[in-house]
């Protein structure tokens, strides 16, 4: 089964100018980030990369855990994005996901070592990192705790 997705958009100028997009729940300004000299309005597509990555991963690593019987009291997720411009040539290298998961308080070594695994595991399974492949580097630094209460 197919799923489409429509995005719409609007630019209306040149490079320094801004626009909108909307597709579904997802509505908002866009331009170039003041840091890759323009005008830093709304999001931009780094920032809409970074954060398709970022979600895929935390669902499938929640359903992932979630399938494997574990269960988090926490899960919490920062990630982040390198973006090279040399020569005025812009590259996505690179995005790290640091997990932070915080098992339940009868978890045990072994399932500390399961999430571990599967934090790692979840990175491939998500489809916005094998759409991405080859192209940009994702690593995974999970940090698993358990719960003290």
């Amino acid at each position: 089964m197919k799923h489409p997705f429509i995005l719409n958009a609007v630019w209306n100028g040149g490079r320094n100018s801004d626009g909108t997009i909307e597709a579904g729940q997802l509505k908002t300004q866009i331009s170039i980030p003041k840091e890759m000299g323009g005008p830093g309005v709304g999001t931009n597509p780094d920032e809409m990369l970074l954060g398709a990555a970022a979600t895929c991963y935390l669902i499938t690593l929640a359903a992932m855990l979630e399938r494997a019987g574990l269960t988090t009291s926490e899960l919490t997720l920062t990630s982040e994005a390198t973006v090279d411009v040399t020569n005025n040539i812009f590259t996505y290298e690179a995005i790290k996901h640091s997990p932070l998961i915080t098992l339940t308080k009868d978890a045990s070594q072994d399932d500390i070592d399961k999430t571990i695994r599967i934090a790692h595991k979840a990175e491939g399974s998500c489809m916005i990192s094998r759409a991405v492949a080859g192209n940009v580097e994702i690593t995974t630094e999970p940090t698993v705790l358990t719960a003290s209460l």
